[in-house]
């Protein structure tokens, strides 16, 4: 999109107001912050059918309940903690001063940054909107968020809402396609939060990289999942199957592909199927199932089925109902004997294909983990403590689960992020707080204070000073 288009140049304008409106008001107090959270969350909450409605039109369908959970009652949570704890987190952190400073005084002040962007995905819109948005208010910024051209009736019913509830240069909501995001990107923000796709990630970061605008990226990546050789077998599966089916794979911490003990590939098949049809019974016409979010994505998943198929896996539906290209239904599979190089077990998968890979050895399963990029989420299934602390201490992910699923990232105290190419930055609670402030480092020097004693001219004084240093 080029520069010198309307919206582009409305966006533009929209930053230069928020960035005078924050002039005139850095530092806003507590009661300040929690009025506007408290009205986010009124205003959420309060049209939390009406989005729910919105969503499930632009998936085609999506259960209420399962919008209601995984959305509205985590953003719920993530307000409720930021009004227990804001203030706290406001003030300033006192800090030891290194013994040759002394008398003076060190502290670390919190402050807001300024003006926040911030980028939503289409599959979890509000939760995603909502989320960054909690922690960028909690530290008194501003923010302006782009939401996604693949949810319209939702993206518009929170520009809608967002600006009937605030000042549009205090938060405000931009709507358009992926060119717009392309240029929101380039913008100085004083902060970019971005989540999305890995490829994506990758020119916002060098778009925002223009303006040296620090950034968060929240992006996916392959996402595994370890059944321990002692775990709770039965359990395990069906955790897993949970997790993956829910939003019907369109999770950036949905399990990617599950490391099962050699020989347990059949049994982990069966408990499946039992475990879904339980869950989603006549799973075609069940509307508790979401459907895929676009023609486009319905067909890269059969795509990355087929070519699996063509190239030596076998396909285990989960249910006895093949995909629907009319309503998007895909229901969920088990893929074995997915030859590495095959794209399901190179791309991030977003959808309920789920490859099932044998490993003979705990080392095995490591080292399979840690031979790929770094992903989001790890979950793991074992009761014993040293398969527990082995995969804890010996790879590494942007968060981890023991015997649960996707529910880190309900938990608001945790901060939730990437590392390496599933992201970089976290927020939520208090590490969200600290995201999008400056912790400006302050030291206070007393009236009466040595620093004189090592100033210049250099000199039989100075280096006896020093020597007294080095040795304490």
């Amino acid at each position: 999109m080029k520069n010198d288009l309307p919206e582009v140049a409305a966006l533009a304008a929209l930053l230069r107001d928020q960035r005078h409106a924050y002039l005139r008001a850095p530092y806003p107090s507590w009661e300040t912050r929690a009025a506007h959270l408290k009205a986010l969350r009124k205003v959420l909450l309060d049209n939390r059918d009406a989005l729910s409605d919105a969503m499930s039109a632009d998936f085609g369908n999506r259960a209420k309940e399962e919008v209601l959970l995984a959305e509205f009652l985590l953003v719920k949570e993530e307000i409720d903690a930021a009004l227990r704890h804001g203030k706290r987190w406001m003030k300033a952190q006192r800090r030891s001063a290194n013994k040759w400073l002394l008398p003076a005084r060190a502290k670390v002040v919190p402050q807001p940054l300024g003006v926040v962007g911030i980028i939503v995905p289409w599959n979890y819109p509000v939760l995603l909107a909502a989320g960054p948005l909690i922690s960028a208010l909690t530290a008194g910024n501003r923010a302006i968020i782009k939401m996604s051209e693949l949810t319209p009736r939702t993206s518009a019913l929170f520009e809608r809402l967002i600006g009937e509830t605030f000042a549009r240069d205090h938060v405000a909501v931009v709507n358009g396609d992926a060119a717009l995001a392309a240029a929101f990107s380039a913008q100085p923000f004083d902060h970019l939060l971005f989540t999305g796709s890995t490829k994506i990630g990758h020119e916002v970061m060098r778009a925002a990289a223009g303006n040296l605008t620090p950034v968060t990226l929240e992006l996916g990546g392959k996402s595994p999942a370890i059944i321990g050789a002692h775990a709770r077998f039965d359990n395990a599966v069906e955790n897993l199957v949970a997790g993956k089916t829910l939003n019907a794979g369109q999770t950036c911490v949905a399990p990617d592909y599950v490391l099962v003990p050699r020989g347990k590939k059949q049994a982990f098949i069966e408990r499946a199927r039992v475990r879904i049809a339980k869950m989603y019974p006549g799973i075609a016409r069940n509307t508790d199932y979401t459907s895929i979010i676009s023609p486009r994505h319905f067909e890269r998943l059969q795509r990355l089925a087929d070519e699996a198929q063509a190239a030596g896996a076998q396909l285990h539906p989960l249910t006895d109902s093949a995909p629907d290209a009319a309503s998007r239904c895909f229901p969920p599979v088990a893929v074995t004997n997915v030859p590495p190089e095959c794209a399901l077990m190179e791309e991030e998968i977003f959808g309920p294909l789920l490859p099932i890979v044998p490993y003979d050895t705990l080392d095995d399963a490591i080292a399979w983990i840690n031979a790929r990029p770094r992903p989001l989420a790890l979950y793991l299934y074992a009761d014993d403590a040293a398969t527990i602390d082995r995969v804890t201490h010996e790879t590494i992910a942007g968060g981890m689960a023991i015997n649960e699923t996707l529910m880190h990232l309900a938990c608001e105290s945790l901060p939730f992020g990437g590392v390496g190419a599933s992201g970089m930055g976290a927020y939520h609670g208090y590490e969200g707080f600290v995201t999008f402030s400056k912790m400006k480092p302050v030291l206070t020097q007393a009236r009466l204070n040595a620093r004189g004693w090592i100033a210049p001219p250099y000199g039989r004084r100075v280096n006896a000073l020093l020597k007294l240093m080095m040795r304490f």
